[in-house]
């Protein structure tokens, strides 16, 4: 074949998630009221600011001890904590995930990793939920108003809210990974 094909516009990500990836216990990481159990929680806006009812979060983390787990299986949750979840949101945009804090690894900042999901989208978007008061070079480099969509906020539970703001005003900052294809 000696003629360049021409690229063909790329397919939207969704909205097919609520019939095929989510699955039992996806977002529970550790047990409701076991020891150090939080729920980091939030809801997910479009542009507009409504709430994206087909959106899927997923998120990976540190365990208490600072170390990230590296456990085959991710799916099958059996009492081993994996640092990895999954969470549909809602009709109302609204996701929850059941875990732990995670703590400091390699001396860095305290976060969770975030990949997002959504309809519309050609392609997953990645961020941060730092905990409150966490700050390293990236996030110290930011303008205060993208720092802020970056950080989780304690509620009066002591648990952690995360909205996520696909465009618009209030937009989350998505980070670009050298080595993920865009």
């Amino acid at each position: 074949m000696s003629e360049a094909l021409a690229p063909t516009p790329g397919q939207t990500v969704g909205p097919f998630f609520h019939y095929a990836l989510p699955y039992e216990g996806g977002s529970t990481l550790v047990p409701p009221g076991s020891a150090g159990a939080i729920r980091l929680y939030g809801t997910v806006y479009d542009g507009d600011g409504t709430p994206v009812p087909d959106a899927l979060i997923e998120i990976r983390q540190a365990d208490p001890q600072g170390r990230t787990p590296r456990v085959e299986g991710s799916l099958h949750r059996d009492g081993r904590f994996t640092g990895w979840g999954r969470a549909a949101t809602d009709p109302g945009g609204r996701y929850a995930f059941t875990t732990v804090e995670p703590t400091r690894t390699d001396g860095g900042a305290v976060f969770f990793a975030v990949t997002v999901f959504a309809r519309g989208l050609l392609d997953r978007l990645f961020t941060r939920a730092y905990l409150p008061g966490e700050s390293d070079t990236f996030l110290a480099g930011l303008p205060e108003a993208d720092r802020s969509t970056l950080r989780a906020v304690r509620d009066e539970d002591g648990h952690l809210r995360f909205d996520i703001h696909l465009q618009g005003a209030h937009e989350t900052v998505f980070l670009h990974y050298p080595r993920h294809a865009a």
